[in-house]
């Protein structure tokens, strides 16, 4: 069997005929109708009134705190075990990013240590629905910030196709922010978007990503703002990419389940709890006895896999003091296996059985 790779993009006839029509049709290649339209698929497939796309995930995770008002003192909580866009975001514009712990069970930041880092330095939260996951009481998250004021965002940048309580992921929060870097379940290279239903938000995001002028070509500059436009070429690879979305979520819970029912029982593999009726995983994880030992047996075996994200908070970016338990000890067992859409159930039963004679 050839080399099982962890991820890669997916894109057909469908992106490259959809490329040369708009090429030969003249467009100007920079953002315009094509960008408009992949916004209204966004907003119709999630739910939202609203949506506006960027240049890439880090940068709308920056815009929606900038559209909320925060900046230079303010603090941010966020979990400790994320991709490190999420603090990014937020010490690009000034803020500071304050770690929190996460949840054993879903792995998304943990309810009473987000109460107990509020300070009255705090004016946001960025809930991260990690790989898709959401706790199902993700409403007492909202309603306490909003009963102290605090801004409640949502960093579902692995979400797009995943629920909560019937409700998509991304719209909990004031402001939703997705991802579309490569190997998420769609990508247009790199690329990220924010939702909202708040019509005052929306008009403050459009204005900060357009230079802060009241239209487009105007020179008139109502706030603060940069350049952080899409382009029409991405749109269009875009547009092609989420016409298959619901077809990849679809097989991504199949990849879920098969993942799940080959594992089981397996002495030193730990599955996280899935809910594969509302979550399309962006990774298939697993918690891993031995598993620096383990990565290599699969490399070895002509299988690709990918260790967790590190707890941030003692990165050398961050350096900052706190003990972190959940984060520190999945951030040291988990790993992820090949996710790929194009992922076959034969490669997908190859990899389950080299772990099953691994741990035998």
């Amino acid at each position: 069997m050839d080399f099982i790779i962890q991820m890669e993009p997916s894109y057909d006839h469908n992106e490259k005929n959809a490329l040369n029509e708009y090429m030969e049709s003249g467009g100007w290649l920079m953002e315009f109708k094509k960008t408009r339209e992949l916004e209204s698929m966004i907003a119709d497939y999630t739910g939202a009134k609203y949506c506006s796309i960027m240049p890439n995930g880090t940068v709308s995770l920056s815009v929606a705190l900038i559209a909320c008002g925060i900046g230079v003192g303010d603090e941010v909580i966020v979990p400790d075990y994320t991709m490190v866009a999420t603090p990014n975001a937020v010490e690009l514009i000034g803020a500071k990013a304050v770690f929190v712990d996460i949840d054993r069970d879903t792995l998304c930041m943990d309810y009473d240590a987000m109460v107990n880092a509020v300070t009255e330095k705090t004016k946001a939260v960025f809930f991260v629905s990690i790989n898709g996951r959401c706790p199902k009481d993700i409403d007492k998250y909202v309603e306490f910030c909003k009963s102290r004021g605090i801004h409640f965002l949502e960093d579902a940048a692995q979400s797009l196709g995943s629920f909560c309580n019937g409700k998509h992921l991304g719209r909990f929060g004031e402001i939703g922010s997705f991802s579309f870097s490569v190997p998420k379940i769609i990508t247009t290279g790199q690329g990220g978007a924010l939702i909202t239903d708040d019509e005052e938000l929306y008009n403050k995001i459009v204005k900060i990503r357009d230079f802060g002028r009241d239209k487009g070509g105007s020179d008139h500059y109502l706030t603060k703002g940069w350049n952080f436009k899409f382009t029409d070429v991405q749109a269009v690879i875009g547009i092609e990419q989420m016409k298959k979305l619901h077809s990849r979520v679809m097989r991504k819970k199949e990849m879920g389940k098969l993942y799940e029912k080959l594992l089981s029982g397996i002495t030193g593999v730990e599955l996280i709890p899935t809910d594969l009726e509302e979550t399309s995983p962006w990774f298939y994880d697993i918690l891993a006895d031995d598993r620096e030992k383990l990565l290599e047996f699969l490399k070895d075996n002509g299988i690709g896999s990918r260790i967790f994200y590190p707890p941030l908070h003692a990165e050398p970016a961050y350096g900052y003091e706190g003990h972190y338990p959940i984060t520190e000890e999945i951030s040291k067992k988990g790993l992820w296996l090949p996710s790929a859409i194009t992922l076959t159930d034969e490669q997908i039963t190859y990899v389950c059985g080299k772990i099953r004679e691994y741990y035998n």
